[in-house]
Formats: structure tokens, C-alpha cells, sequence
């Protein structure tokens, strides 16, 4: 793997950051917890919840990804113990912030109390984009990642938090802007395109408030591409989530109405002897508005399998197939919301 650092992952610039990216990174929402909403997540696991085991397992992937040359990794706040994990793991590592790029959000709080299954009523994280949140939020993230941490981003920003308008927020935010941290958000659901137009409105002391965006582009959801290209244009960061529909575009997907879907993925995949959700990162990874892609991998053989990625030759008559799979916001998003957490 040691070649794919000096290829196609080396070091490039994040839009008008100070920092550079390489073109996959690693996220850990689905390391950092017992449960999360992949598909196959708690087969990932082996069902091992144990926090000392889980914290071993996450080094393990930490290492590989490592290994392979991917230098940007990202947490959050309510991704369980991730920023812990990754914090220990840097220490452990000896690994000098320079060498890495580390981002983080706040806006949501890990709930589930380390349990896969929540009792009723409960959730596995609660949304609060709140001044008192974010006070908290930054104190506990630079508590663990110090001076690794280079980038903190507003997790899922919606219309109904009001966080775009949240004077007092965004005041805050552009102090931690002044005194050097990159600041972005990420977005999600139906109306991503339209938080991204808004967010690229806002500026402070005449200078843009945010200078990176992650959203959600894959194969199936590709509606937020001309905000996005925008944003890339205006200089923004460009970070890709979910690159695998949470596992829909894998081929753990047995739902009978992919099954047509499946087909055209499976032949794509076969004729170029890689697997499906190495196709599927390819297809975000040749973007041009796209910085980072990340991988969920939550066990070394997916890691290995999505960065095959990187020898796909991309080509117009691919890219014409693959638009056959595109879903509608509505439909895309809906099913997400009924994927079970496991």
C-alpha cells in the first residue's frame, strides 16, 4: 500500500485552508460506537462491545488506513468514544500534528450510553446547536485532540435548528475562526443544497465564515453537486460522507427493490474485476469539486476493499451506466431514515 501515498493519496490543498488533505480519509462514526445505521455494522464489530476491546479494534483501522497513506481522519462528538480513540491512538503513535489533518463536529450529543438497542424514547444522540453546546462541545473536543484538531464543523446543519441565523453561534464561531481553527459544517436530508447556498452567504469582519462543507454524494443522492460545485469554486473544502449509502452500495444491500440496481453495479464491478463499493468511491472520488472522500470502513477487509478505488479508470460510458442508479432526494432520504441501528 505504501505506493498509494507517493500516487493518487498524496498530499493535496483543502480548498483555501492552511492545511492539506489527502483524497480519502477515514471517518470514524461507525468506530467510535456500538451502534450505528451501516448495514452489517454490528458483523463489523462481532458484536464486541467491550469499550477497551473497540478502542484496540479502532487502532487497528487507525493503522491501516495509516498504512495506505490516508492523512485526513474524521470525528465527532457524538460518534461515541471516536475522539478519544483517536486521540489515544495518536499519542500512542508519537504522531506530530503536522502529519495529519483532524476534524471534528459539535451539535450533537452521544446518548445511547454505550448500548446498540435504546429503550424507548431514547435516542442515540440528541441535536442542539446552542451556544451552550458549542462552549462545551469545543472545551471537551480540545480537551482531547489539542493542537491535532484543525478543523470544527457544525454537525448537520438543518433549517429547523435555526443555526444559521443564531447570531451568538456564529459570533463564537468566528472567534474560533480569528484564532485559527478552519470552521465548517456538514449537512444532511433532503434539503442539503439549500443549507449550502445559505451557508455560503455568511461572512464576518468581511471574510467567509466557513471554509469547508461535508454532504452526502454517492451514487443514489447526487442533488447537492451544483451548491457543492459553488462552494469548491468559492474556495471551500469539499468533504464527501456516506459515499456508500451507509452500506446500500455494498453488497450487504439485499433489499429486492435494489435488486435491478444491484445488477448494473455487479456487472460494472465485474468487468473490472474490483468490488462494487471500490465502483462506488471511485464514482465521488472523480469529482472535480470533491477533496476528500471518506471511508467508513469498521474492519480491515472493508478498508483494503474501498481503496481499490484508486485503480479504477474513470471514463464517460462508466459515469453514463452508473446514472441509471440516481434516486430522488425524497426516496433517498426516506430510506435512510428507516435503516435500522445494529
Amino acid at each position: 500500500m505504501e505506493s498509494l501515498l507517493n500516487g493518487i493519496l498524496g498530499k493535496r490543498k483543502f480548498g483555501r485552508n492552511p492545511f492539506s488533505v489527502t483524497s480519502m480519509g477515514l471517518g470514524l462514526a461507525a468506530l467510535g460506537r456500538p451502534g450505528y445505521i451501516n448495514l452489517g455494522h454490528a458483523d463489523d464489530l462481532k458484536q464486541n462491545y467491550d469499550v477497551q476491546r473497540m478502542e484496540e479494534h479502532a487502532h487497528t483501522i487507525l493503522d491501516a488506513a495509516w498504512a495506505a497513506g490516508i492523512r485526513y481522519f474524521d470525528v465527532a462528538r457524538s460518534y461515541g468514544r471516536a475522539e478519544a480513540f483517536i486521540s489515544s491512538w495518536l499519542a500512542k503513535r508519537n504522531i506530530d500534528p503536522g502529519l495529519i489533518t483532524l476534524g471534528s463536529k459539535w451539535g450533537y450529543t452521544y446518548t445511547a450510553d454505550w448500548k446498540v438497542d435504546v429503550s424507548a424514547g431514547q435516542k442515540h444522540e440528541v441535536k442542539d446547536h446552542s451556544l451552550a453546546v458549542l462552549e462545551r462541545q469545543i472545551r471537551e473536543s480540545r480537551a482531547l485532540l489539542c493542537d491535532h484538531l484543525d478543523l470544527y464543523q457544525i454537525h448537520s446543519a438543518t433549517l429547523d435548528s435555526g443555526i444559521l441565523s443564531n447570531q451568538a453561534v456564529l459570533t463564537e464561531l468566528a472567534q474560533l475562526r480569528n484564532g485559527g481553527l478552519a470552521i465548517g459544517f456538514s449537512v444532511s436530508g433532503e434539503n442539503q443544497a439549500e443549507i449550502i447556498w445559505r451557508a455560503l452567504e455568511l461572512e464576518f469582519d468581511g471574510v467567509p465564515l466557513f471554509s469547508s462543507v461535508q454532504a452526502t454524494w454517492n451514487l443514489l443522492e447526487q442533488s447537492a453537486a451544483p451548491a457543492l460545485k459553488a462552494a469548491h469554486e468559492m474556495g471551500l473544502g469539499i468533504i464527501i460522507k456516506e459515499a456508500l449509502a451507509n452500506g446500500r452500495l455494498t453488497p450487504r444491500n439485499a433489499s429486492p427493490d435494489f435488486r435491478s440496481s444491484m445488477k448494473i453495479l455487479e456487472a460494472q464491478a465485474i468487468a473490472r474485476q474490483l468490488p462494487i463499493d471500490a465502483l462506488a468511491l471511485a464514482a465521488v472520488m472523480q469529482q472535480p469539486f470533491v477533496d476528500v472522500t471518506l471511508s467508513g470502513a469498521a474492519c480491515i477487509d472493508h478498508l483494503e476493499s474501498n481503496l481499490k478505488a484508486l485503480e479504477i479508470v474513470w471514463d464517460d460510458a462508466l459515469e453514463n451506466i452508473l446514472e441509471k442508479l440516481i434516486e430522488s432526494p425524497e426516496v433517498y432520504w426516506h430510506k435512510r431514515s428507516q435503516m435500522a441501528w445494529n
